[in-house]
């Protein structure tokens, strides 16, 4: 009698266990569903960093000054987007900007705040995260930490063996998101791999989490956004280097930036940081990035922070997968790929860090312009691949505006700069 009540006790416990757990489950994806309503989304974009565990990357050092030229002719009036003349200012509203700076030949000309948020709101960058990432192996790299780029993840994340990220897939692979990992990224589907991750983010590993992917492609052979291959970078930056995640973007990027804020990494229940969209900065410190690139990986000091030729190879398409087009048989994007970086669909030279809900930092080194725009667009669920689509589009035709064919601004072609307490006007949602 006494061994089967020590069995009814070990079922029951069992059973609660999975029950409580269960329930945990479920409360993170109710979690997950309610940020992102329309009347939560501009709030919880300034704050996730307070509501969740996030490691703090303290500014440090002299501050990268941000040269100033004050410009009422920073945006063009208009935009020509499917052969449809919009609005600059409409998109502007539409797209639910929250804040948006531009710099031209290394100064700021523009630089606007709305829906609540100012200079200091420190806002989640989603994706964008990636391509800092991406700065990181282009580090470890010329530090030795990695060999090369065509070595198997596995020789530098032994614990991934086994997984999707076994058996011939490569850190150049996964820098092209061309791992081969089945994934799916719907941020609408509760049920969706992306989704299941943020839930493994609440509640536990994301580093185990990532070892329970499963193979559908051969490696190299199908650009398949998979926000999974961004966290095993951060993996491999770790093993690589023998430092945290953290220490290493510390001690390579924000420490070294000019950065005006602190930055803040959110992380799993274990305390590691969520490479792949976890990033909080200004929107100051994200043109700032974008400077160091069009700077070819040099700071406001003239050193080099990465290598030139990282810089040139990760923001261009090598390789037919990742290659734009819509019609791309293997791509499931209409935009070039690059390590972490994407391509517009009709180029000019140029390419763009991109975050979920329209985050991002855009640069066009031919005209000298980088561009950070910070979104809180509640669609995005619905139509936000062609959001982010015409918002490169509306960003292009910004830099050919500043440029011109010849280098010289168009000044026929103009609007009044609003001031920062201004909102922006009314327009109807699509």
């Amino acid at each position: 009698m006494k061994k089967i009540l020590i069995s009814i006790a070990v079922v029951a416990a069992g059973a609660f266990a999975w029950f409580f757990q269960d329930i945990r489950e479920l409360h993170a994806l109710y979690l997950y569903a309610d940020a992102f309503k329309a009347e939560n989304i501009d709030n919880n974009f300034r704050s996730f960093y307070k509501q969740y565990p996030s490691l703090k990357i303290a500014q440090q050092g002299p501050v990268y000054p941000l040269p100033k030229e004050d410009s009422k002719n920073a945006l063009p009036k208009h935009y020509l987007y499917d052969k449809e003349q919009r609005e600059i200012v409409e998109w502007m509203q539409r797209t639910h900007t929250t804040g948006m700076a531009i710099m031209k030949d290394g100064k700021l000309i523009y630089e606007q705040y709305f829906r609540g948020n100012t200079e200091d709101t420190q806002s989640i960058i989603m994706s964008v995260s990636k391509s800092m990432a991406s700065m990181l192996i282009g580090v470890a790299v010329e530090e030795g930490h990695i060999d090369s780029i065509e070595d198997p993840v596995i020789k530098y994340v032994p614990s991934l063996k086994g997984s999707a990220y076994d058996d011939g897939v490569t850190v150049k692979h996964v820098l092209q998101m061309s791992s081969g990992v089945r994934w799916d990224e719907d941020y609408g589907n509760l049920d969706s791999d992306l989704v299941r991750s943020v839930v493994a983010t609440l509640l536990g590993s994301l580093d185990e989490f990532s070892g329970t992917m499963v193979r559908e492609n051969a490696p190299g052979s199908y650009n398949r956004y998979a926000s999974i291959d961004t966290q095993v970078l951060g993996m491999i930056i770790r093993e690589a280097s023998g430092k945290s995640y953290q220490d290493y973007f510390n001690e390579k990027l924000w420490s070294k930036l000019g950065a005006e804020h602190d930055a803040y990494l959110q992380t799993d229940a274990v305390g590691e940081p969520l490479v792949y969209g976890g990033v909080n900065v200004t929107l100051r410190d994200m043109i700032r990035f974008g400077q160091l690139y069009i700077n070819e990986g040099r700071n406001y000091k003239g050193e080099s922070l990465v290598n030139s030729e990282w810089v040139r190879v990760s923001t261009i398409p090598l390789g037919d997968h990742v290659q734009p087009g819509i019609d791309n048989p293997q791509s499931d994007s209409g935009f070039g790929y690059g390590y972490q970086w994407w391509i517009p669909m009709q180029p000019d030279d140029d390419y763009s860090a991109i975050g979920i809900y329209g985050q991002f930092i855009y640069i066009n080194p031919k005209r000298g312009v980088v561009i950070a725009k910070t979104s809180a667009y509640p669609n995005y669920t619905v139509d936000g691949g062609w959001m982010n689509h015409e918002s490169l589009i509306a960003f292009q035709q910004i830099a050919k505006h500043l440029s011109g064919p010849d280098g010289s601004t168009d000044n026929e072609n103009r609007i009044v700069q609003l001031t920062a307490t201004e909102d922006l006007p009314a327009a109807s949602e699509e």
